[in-house]
């Protein structure tokens, strides 16, 4: 039994009729590579009982404290009923990536049921070419992208053959919190909220100056080194660009429909811009969403001129070791942060737009470093959790009346490089999906790298954003847009980059060498600092 924190339960407060607060993966499948050819319902049943000791967020429900004094508390389900949380549908012809898309946004716009373990599961067949499909969500309070990615491992082999996992020690079941047990609590956390929440402002004042709207307010990095001159730390904050978020065409109240796309580009040619250009492919991929974004606001004839500003999701917490491995710290919930950056949507110029956003997320990167890391935790803290129910849809709502927060959430989870399957069937591709609210924008584009491929699920509110897909195709056109610099006559100098399907005739072992590092780079990258779905 384990309390939400302040952060996990902001994440039910901020759900209204219009906002559902959970994240989700839909995963490709071809079910010929299966032993029997298919996959069905009944298979993905007895994989999810074989497993489900491995995913914690998937057996456990919420138990509400009275009249929401307090936080709710996490207690195990031992009898979690899997066929009421595992749907099975197939799509009309001719099961393309619209039907799929279609299919989905449906079952996204609707809130989980808070009385069960907060998770769903839908497989999708009628794809074409004899493919099917795998939806899951999972409430944000119970995960962030790195438990997230956990609950996937669990679940898939790399290979055809299920791999075999050891039954789970047996173990007591865990006693639900009895009320006088939540009631003392409550009245306990009530004395000393004053408390924590003084602490929480002194903390959350010390970053103010990355923190949206109020990092407009005059003075706000004054206000930010004087608080950490109080706190002890005399260190100078580095600089970082204005970080206030011009009005859109999908930044407003949005209502409760939504609407998804899914689309890919090649991860090697991710790598080989960054490559060429001396940078990482967080800054590529952040590039490519600066320059769909601008195609799109450009064709609508809302181009600001200013850029966006986008948060970007961080992980607080290390990846498991092993599949199936539970977390460092062992606790459901989100151990995540933000880094609050400039998208450069307002440069013309595509090298300069990349030179842009790998400026302004190198500086957000900076001032993250040397931040609390805790705002998001402190901010949600400082609010009582009765209040906070009541306040946060309201709050939210008004935001986006008023223009105020993110344009945006941009998402890039690293994952794995090898093919994976689920029951056999291998996984084509894997498109995340994130939350859109009043405040963050009536957009949030995710994506995840898998097998060679970087593949983006992008989810809009179709009242604010009615051409969803159209930016699938910008996506396209803003890779191509980066690959034709490299071959152009004023190409950036930069490491050799030759190898054997370059067809250059050069010695295919240094760029061998160099991919390597490359590689070793980027995985030391992850490890210090995942981007993940919020």
């Amino acid at each position: 039994m384990r309390q939400l924190t302040a952060l996990d339960a902001q994440f039910l407060s901020v759900e209204s009729a219009t906002t559902a607060a959970h994240v989700a993966g839909v995963a490709v499948l071809d079910p010929s590579t299966s032993p029997s050819g298919a996959l069905t319902r009944d298979v993905l049943l007895a994989l999810l009982r074989e497993r489900l000791h491995l995913a914690p967020p998937l057996r456990m429900r919420l138990a509400d404290v009275p009249f929401g004094l307090d936080r709710p508390y996490w207690v195990d389900d031992p009898d979690v009923d899997l066929g009421a949380h595992v749907h099975e549908a197939t799509l009309p012809a001719p099961g393309g990536e619209r039907e799929l898309a279609a299919y989905v946004a449906g079952v996204h716009a609707r809130r989980l049921d808070r009385s069960r373990p907060l998770w769903e599961a839908h497989l999708i067949h009628g794809l074409a070419d004899g493919r099917c499909a795998l939806y899951i969500k999972v409430h944000h309070c119970a995960i962030d992208g790195v438990s997230g990615s956990e609950i996937l491992t669990a679940l898939l082999d790399p290979s055809p053959l299920r791999r075999v996992v050891e039954a789970p020690p047996s173990a007591a079941p865990q006693q639900q919190p009895g009320l006088l047990t939540m009631l003392a609590g409550a009245i306990t956390r009530s004395i000393v909220q004053p408390v924590e929440t003084l602490c929480s402002l002194a903390r959350a004042a010390a970053d103010l100056d990355t923190i949206p709207v109020v990092s407009g307010l005059p003075d706000a990095r004054l206000v930010a080194q004087a608080a950490r001159a109080l706190a002890g730390d005399s260190r100078p904050l580095p600089e970082t660009p204005p970080l206030v978020a011009p009005r859109t065409p999908f930044n407003g109240p949005i209502s409760g429909e939504r609407a998804v796309a899914f689309g890919s580009v090649p991860l090697a040619e991710v790598r080989r811009v960054a490559r060429a250009f001396g940078m990482g492919p967080n800054d590529v991929v952040m590039t490519l969403c600066a320059s769909a974004l601008r195609r799109w606001l450009v064709a609508h004839d809302a181009l600001p001129d200013r850029p966006l500003v986008a948060a970007v999701p961080v992980a607080l917490r290390s990846r498991p070791a092993a599949a199936g491995a539970a977390s460092p710290d062992g606790r459901v919930g989100n151990r995540i942060s933000a880094m609050i950056t400039p998208l450069a949507t307002d440069v013309a110029c595509p090298r300069e737009r990349l030179a842009a956003v790998r400026s302004a997320l190198a500086a957000a990167k900076r001032r993250f470093a040397v931040s609390h890391r805790s705002w998001l935790d402190d901010v949600c803290a400082m609010v009582p959790n009765a209040f906070s129910v009541l306040a946060t849809p309201v709050v939210f709502r008004l935001a986006g009346v008023a223009g105020a927060g993110v344009n945006l959430i941009v998402s890039n989870v690293p994952g794995p490089r090898t093919p994976l399957y689920l029951c056999g069937a291998r996984m084509l591709s894997y498109h995340p999906l994130s939350v859109v609210t009043d405040a963050t924008g009536g957009i949030s584009i995710t994506c995840a790298s898998y097998d060679g491929r970087l593949d983006f699920g992008i989810l809009a509110c179709p009242s604010l954003m009615p051409d969803v897909w159209s930016l699938i195709g910008h996506l396209r056109e803003a890779m191509d847009e980066l690959t034709a610099l490299l071959d152009g006559p004023s190409r950036d100098q930069a490491p050799d980059d030759s190898s054997p399907r370059d067809g250059l005739g050069h010695d295919p072992a240094p760029a061998v060498r160099q991919t390597t590092q490359e590689e070793q780079r980027e995985r030391e990258n992850e490890k210090r600092e995942d981007m993940v779905p919020a």
